[in-house]
């Protein structure tokens, strides 16, 4: 099964100004992200914490919901 993780790095765009590509890019960079995990509030604890590079939860909150609909 797909990490959050791999499922963000699809997300990847250099070039884009979507939001979400914004945060794939980011986090694509952030040695300390947790690549393994499937735990919603894991994940979102450590980007409150630690994520400066992202300007709003709800562009997590939005790639979570799509990364749970490409699983089915």
């Amino acid at each position: 099964m797909k990490s959050f993780y791999q499922y963000l790095m699809t997300e990847r765009n250099p070039k884009s100004t979507e939001a979400v590509a914004q945060f794939a890019n980011n986090a694509f960079y952030d040695q300390s992200f947790p690549k393994q995990s499937n735990d919603y509030d894991e994940i979102s604890e450590y980007l409150e914490e630690n994520a400066s590079y992202l300007p709003s939860m709800t562009i997590f909150d939005d790639a979570w919901m799509d990364f749970q609909n490409s699983k089915h």
